[in-house]
């Protein structure tokens, strides 16, 4: 006698594991989580003037006004012979990645309510498009930032000391481990959104805020010798570890700090299944409260 689950292809039930991350279903359902890309990507900037060349406009103007603003007026050093505008398009680079990964996934049930409504599929799914095509966007501003780095190095090379660490190799583990932490967070507010819809307000401005204390626009060792009785804030910030660590492997400022970046591995671990988890109690009573 077959059980239900050898009878059927599919069973649709709201009786599931806190934490389940069905990657075979997930594969079955593989083509949709490539269209739900290619649609973020082109109706991003489907009706814009300039299309995809805001993913090289934004991050160039705000390092820009970085550079102006902190290290020229405020006089913040980047140390080590690290040209400023470089600095700040490192860190940018790094910081917007985690942040589109974050905003993109803070509103997954209210923004696809429609859907969610009408048909099944793997919920996770969605958020983990949001990451996937955030990747393309982060792959094209890591061309430009190759290209400055480039044209420091060719250029300026008497005057900047740059050169990229050995550490370098390790970049996809933080750039995997960076996507994890912005996709726990945004499952953890898109959860919560869904009974409180204020929070949604203080998403962009949380985010701003956090920016300014994730070490984008400054060296970590900066804020330890101007505000070290609160440096513990950067210091065991993990998404400043991990854009430190970042702009330490790509301009070889600083050696990497293994037990800091072990330190951020695991909380990042952390966060994404405690997001996994409340995003997976919350989908199956979410349609009621929306």
């Amino acid at each position: 006698m077959k059980t239900a689950e050898e009878r059927w292809l599919y069973i649709i039930t709201s009786k599931k594991k806190l934490i389940d991350f069905n990657f075979r279903e997930i594969w079955r359902y593989r083509d949709l989580l490539f269209l739900f890309v290619k649609r973020d990507i082109i109706t991003l900037y489907k009706q814009t003037i300039l299309g995809p060349l805001w993913y090289l406009i934004q991050p160039l103007f705000t390092s820009l006004i970085f550079t102006l603003i902190f290290n020229n007026l405020a006089e913040i050093p980047t140390g080590n012979g690290i040209p400023n505008f470089l600095f700040n398009l490192a860190g940018i680079t790094a910081w917007n990645y985690f942040k589109e990964c974050l905003v993109g996934t803070s509103d997954t049930f209210k923004k696809n309510e429609s859907i969610f409504g009408k048909v099944y599929f793997p919920r996770v799914i969605m958020p983990m498009s949001v990451v996937v095509s955030n990747l393309l966007k982060f792959g094209i501003q890591l061309l430009v930032l190759t290209g400055f780095y480039i044209y420091y190095i060719k250029f300026h090379t008497p005057k900047f000391n740059i050169s990229p660490s050995v550490d370098i190799i390790f970049f996809p583990v933080l750039i995997i481990f960076m996507a994890l932490l912005g996709l726990g967070i945004g499952m953890i507010i898109s959860s919560m959104t869904t009974k409180y819809r204020d929070l949604t307000f203080l998403v962009q401005f949380g985010v701003q805020l956090l920016m300014y204390g994730s070490a984008v626009m400054y060296p970590m060792s900066y804020f330890e010798a101007k505000l070290p009785k609160y440096y513990w804030l950067i210091e065991w910030n993990p998404i400043a570890i991990i854009i430190e660590s970042f702009r330490g492997m790509v301009l070889g400022t600083d050696p990497l700090d293994i037990q800091k970046i072990i330190y951020a591995i695991i909380i990042s671990c952390l966060i994404f299944i405690l997001g996994l988890a409340i995003f997976n109690k919350t989908e199956k009573s979410f349609i009621d409260t929306i």
